[in-house]
């Protein structure tokens, strides 16, 4: 399972990975991205997350993979 998730520290609002994964990704009321709540984790990764990972140039999204926290 991983967990997707925005560093706000890190965002500067360019607003890439809502063009790349609008269904994942939104905009605050800032300009800010931030992950919508029911879309914060996932089995695998899409390649339209993939691309909005790659295409940040703040590298502000992470995505980590949380399998060693299940039991």
């Amino acid at each position: 399972m991983y967990v997707i998730s925005v560093d706000p520290a890190r965002c500067q609002g360019h607003a890439r990975c809502v063009v790349f994964a609008p269904d994942v990704f939104d905009i605050d009321d800032e300009g800010y991205s931030f992950v919508q709540p029911e879309r914060g984790t996932c089995a695998q990764l899409s390649e339209d997350v993939q691309l909005a990972i790659a295409n940040c140039p703040e590298r502000a999204i992470s995505a980590t993979d949380d399998d060693s926290k299940l039991e």
